[in-house]
Parts: structure tokens; C-alpha cells; sequence
């Protein structure tokens, strides 16, 4: 049983110890499903289906209740005398409950365009939810392309580190052979612990970046995650598909709604209607009792007050449509700027990353050149340190041109909305 269960964690040794990997795009999904912001989604769209079905209401029939006692100085009577016939006046106090029930038959499209307006207007506060919630993308990207930058930097620190103990063994051999000063050991051992230091503010600093990450996809992320690094290939293509034009085009919808709206509100309007009643009088002004009494019909309305001023708010309507006309270009003129300085960024930067990599070629043939002469004496320990140092920078240089190409070709995606 103890052999069974050694194999088994033998086997499972290679998966548990597997370190934590994550991908940019998980990291977009993750950061956007946990941000605080995706919940006013869901408040949108429930303040628009209540808005929607509370409209929906006044297709039901309507039902007022109203209640009145009065008292009047004179009513009418009849003063002219029928032979046997006595007509008693109405009472001075009167008394009236009264329940009115309106069925609307046909509201020119009024309840209608009033729930299309409410879903446009709910479908822009939705688009510009996710105009903040694109922006996090940027912020969440730039963490991700520090913790790549730091990663690369600690690869080439230990590049250095090879290098100097390779330098420190030859030195160390030299010097027990009594052919070197022991201050050339020394100088290698400094650069070692200087390059020891840079591990240290490495660790430090990635550390940091990942607990930010950790923040943004609320989840605990290992100290030693693994990122993956995104291939991306330059897009030359000019098409901008940024959430921030489906505002644009919400917006300009809603205000055509508005203005079919205006046209609704100043149709006609046809209902029926029953009214009942109790109350002293009825509907006999000379009978003197309390009676129940009752009234329907069919009501026709047509509000011609709003036709004054409709082709006014119409002239606002186009107005604003025209401005956000005006904003849409506006932002895309400022998008496409954006896209010609990045693509400009990424040629200029793939261009130096070939001359960084030819530059590293050289400097590692003169440091190879450098061991071999520090091998036999030739040079000092600082010479040697010199072209390490050297080389060390042109690596770094080539580190930080490929990590701002890969930032540049993550940002021409973002500012095109791909």
C-alpha cells in the first residue's frame, strides 16, 4: 500500500507542483466579470423591464374613484304651478360617489413608442456601462506588461549572474595560483552582489504588481504565476468597432424614438368609458333620495395644444442628433490619430529590436573574446566586468524595445476595439 501511494505521488508530483499560468485574455475576462462597475448592467436592464411593464399598464382599464358632499346656496326650482302636481326642489346639500372606468381603445401608438423609448434608452445606459468597463482593459493590460517586463529583466540578471561566476571561477583559479591580485576577486564578487541587489528590487517589484492583478481579478495570485506572453501581429486595418460608437448609435436611435414620440402624443385619442354612481341626485335632478345611477359611452380626445410647439421640439431633436453626429466624428477623428501614431510606434520599435539584436550579437562576441583573454590574463577583472556590462545593457535594451513593441500591438488592438 506505501509502494501504491509513493508511485501515486510520483505521478501527481509534476501537476501539483505546476506553476499558476495565466493569459491576458483571461485576465480581461476575469477583471471585467469581478469589477464592481458590471453590476449597473443589471440595474439598467431591471430599471428598464420595470419602466417597460409599467407602461404596459395603461393598456388596462383605468379606474378612478371620486367622492364630494356639497352644500349650495339655491338650486333650481320650478315655480310654475301644475294643477295636482307638487315638484319638491332638489336639497340644498347634496351628496356624489363616483367610479369611472376608461378602456383605452386606441392611444395613437402613444404606450408603444413610450416602451421602445424606454428599451433604446436602457440598450445606451447599457453601451455606456461598457465604454468604463473597456477602460479597464487598458489598466489591466499595463500591470500584465509590467509583470513581462519585470520577468524579462530577472531572465537577464541571471544571464549576468552566469556570467560573473564564470568570470569569478577563472579569477579564483588564478588567484590560488598565485597569477592574480585577489582585488580582481573581489571586484567580480561586488558586481556579483550588485547584480544580487537587482534580484532583490525584482522579486520586490513583482510581488507588488501581482497583488494589483490580484485586485483586479479578485482571486489570490501566486508570487511565481506564470504570464503568458500574447503573440499579436500588427493590424493596418483602419475599422474602429470601440463600444463608444454603439453609444453614438444608441444615442441617435433614441432620438428618433423621441421623435416619433412627438407625433404619438399629438394624435387623437379614443376610449370607453362607464361611470356609476351613488349619490343625492341621480341622474333625476328632482327626484330627492339617494339613488344609483349609471353612464358609459365612447370618449374621443385630441390634444391640440402640443401641435403648436411639435415641429419646435422636432427642430431640437435633429439638432442634438446632429451633435452627437458631431461627437461620433470627433472620436473617430481622434480614434484614427491614435491608430496611425501606434502603428508609426510599432514599425519604429520592430526596427530597433533588429538593430538590439545585432548589437547583442557583437557584444557577446566581444565578451566571449573578453573570457577568453581574462582566461589567460590578458585583461583585468574591470575589463571583463566592462563588456559583461555591456552586453548587459544591450539585452536590456533589447528587453525593453520587444516588451514596448508587444505593449504598442496590445494598445493598436485596444484603441481599434479588436
Amino acid at each position: 500500500m506505501q509502494k501504491s501511494t509513493k508511485w501515486l505521488i510520483l505521478l501527481l508530483l509534476p501537476f501539483l507542483t505546476r506553476a499558476q499560468t495565466f493569459t491576458l485574455q483571461q485576465a480581461y475576462d476575469s477583471a471585467r466579470l469581478h469589477y464592481p462597475l458590471i453590476k449597473q448592467q443589471q440595474l439598467v436592464q431591471q430599471t428598464a423591464a420595470i419602466n417597460i411593464s409599467n407602461l404596459s399598464k395603461g393598456y388596462l382599464p383605468q379606474v378612478t374613484l371620486n367622492g364630494q358632499a356639497t352644500y349650495q346656496t339655491d338650486v333650481t326650482k320650478v315655480s310654475v304651478p301644475i294643477p295636482g302636481i307638487v315638484i319638491q326642489p332638489p336639497s340644498k346639500d347634496q351628496y356624489k360617489v363616483l367610479a369611472d372606468v376608461n378602456q383605452t381603445i386606441y392611444d395613437g401608438g402613444l404606450i408603444r413608442q413610450q416602451q421602445q423609448l424606454q428599451d433604446l434608452n436602457g440598450t445606451v445606459e447599457n453601451q455606456k456601462v461598457e465604454v468604463e468597463l473597456y477602460k479597464l482593459k487598458e489598466r489591466v493590460y499595463q500591470v500584465y506588461m509590467s509583470i513581462l517586463y519585470v520577468d524579462e529583466q530577472a531572465k537577464q540578471v541571471d544571464l549576468v549572474k552566469a556570467d560573473l561566476n564564470t568570470g569569478i571561477n577563472r579569477v579564483q583559479a588564478q588567484v590560488d595560483n598565485g597569477v592574480a591580485f585577489k582585488s580582481n576577486l573581489n571586484m567580480l564578487k561586488a558586481e556579483l552582489v550588485k547584480t544580487d541587489q537587482r534580484s532583490i528590487e525584482l522579486v520586490a517589484t513583482r510581488k507588488g504588481l501581482v497583488d494589483v492583478l490580484s485586485l483586479f481579478l479578485n482571486r489570490a495570485l501566486d508570487n511565481n504565476v506564470q504570464l503568458v506572453k500574447p503573440v499579436l501581429a500588427p493590424s493596418i486595418t483602419d475599422s474602429i468597432t470601440r463600444p463608444e460608437l454603439e453609444v453614438y448609435q444608441g444615442q441617435s436611435l433614441l432620438l428618433q424614438q423621441q421623435a416619433k414620440l412627438i407625433d404619438a402624443r399629438n394624435l387623437p385619442k379614443a376610449s370607453v368609458f362607464v361611470q356609476g354612481g351613488y349619490g343625492r341626485p341621480g341622474l333625476n335632478m328632482l327626484d330627492n333620495d339617494f339613488a344609483l345611477y349609471g353612464i358609459g359611452g365612447l370618449r374621443v380626445t385630441w390634444p391640440l395644444g402640443g401641435l403648436y410647439t411639435a415641429k419646435k421640439e422636432k427642430q431640437l431633436v435633429a439638432i442634438n442628433k446632429q451633435s452627437v453626429e458631431v461627437q461620433k466624428e470627433t472620436f473617430l477623428l481622434n480614434t484614427h490619430t491614435q491608430v496611425k501614431q501606434q502603428l508609426a510606434e510599432i514599425e519604429k520599435l520592430q526596427q530597433l529590436v533588429q538593430s538590439d539584436q545585432q548589437l547583442i550579437a557583437l557584444r557577446k562576441s566581444v565578451k566571449d573574446a573578453a573570457d577568453a583573454q581574462l582566461e589567460n590574463g590578458v585583461i583585468t577583472a574591470s575589463d571583463y566586468v566592462r563588456e559583461v556590462n555591456a552586453e548587459d545593457q544591450a539585452r536590456q535594451s533589447l528587453i525593453t524595445h520587444q516588451l514596448q513593441l508587444l505593449q504598442a500591438q496590445v494598445m493598436l488592438q485596444t484603441i481599434t476595439g479588436k
